[in-house]
Formats: C-alpha cells, structure tokens, sequence
C-alpha cells in the first residue's frame, strides 16, 4: 500500500503525522487490496470561521476510489471522522463484494 500524505498552507508536526500514518496503516484490516492512499490536510484560510482544518482522504481499491472530506477545529478530530467514515465504506464495499460472490 502506498501512502502519500500532503498537507496544504501550514507545516504539519511530526505528531499529527504520526498519529496519521498509525491510523492509515489499519485500513489493511478493513480491505486487504488498498493500491494507494492519500491523505490532504489543508488549513482553511477563510477569517472568523471555526471549522477551519480539513482532513481528507483518498484510497484507491481495484475498480474503485473513495474521497472522504471532514473539517473541525483540529486535524485530530478532522481526520478521525474522515478516517471512520471511511472505515464504514469499505466495510460496505467488502459486504457487498462477498455478497455478489456467494
């Protein structure tokens, strides 16, 4: 799995990058035939708005892509609701395909 993770207008700490890159390495559990994912973080620049940091992800699956988008307060709880939602689809994803096959 190839994990790329980009943040937009500001320089992430190697904490928030760490606790990104534990929680992406769970989603083998979920589906076990992820090609790539790719994380943006991007501090929103709009004045006097409280939701201004946005997490989202982009995995890429055989025939398929997911974009999940949330924004909060912190990238912390951005990321998370982005990253469950995500976890939610998949599973879905793999239902369905095992569904078909059975």
């Amino acid at each position: 799995m190839n994990v790329q993770i980009q943040t937009l207008h500001f320089d992430a700490d190697s904490k928030l990058i760490d606790h990104v890159s534990r929680k992406i390495q769970k989603l083998d559990t979920f589906y076990d035939r992820i090609v790539s994912v790719e994380v943006y973080l991007k501090l929103d620049n709009i004045a006097h708005q409280i939701k201004d940091k946005i997490a989202g992800i982009k995995v890429h699956i055989p025939q398929h892509d997911f974009f999940i988008k949330h924004e909060s307060k912190s990238f912390e709880e951005s990321f998370n609701l982005a990253f469950d939602a995500l976890v939610n689809q998949l599973k879905r994803t793999k239902e369905r395909k095992f569904q078909v096959k059975s």
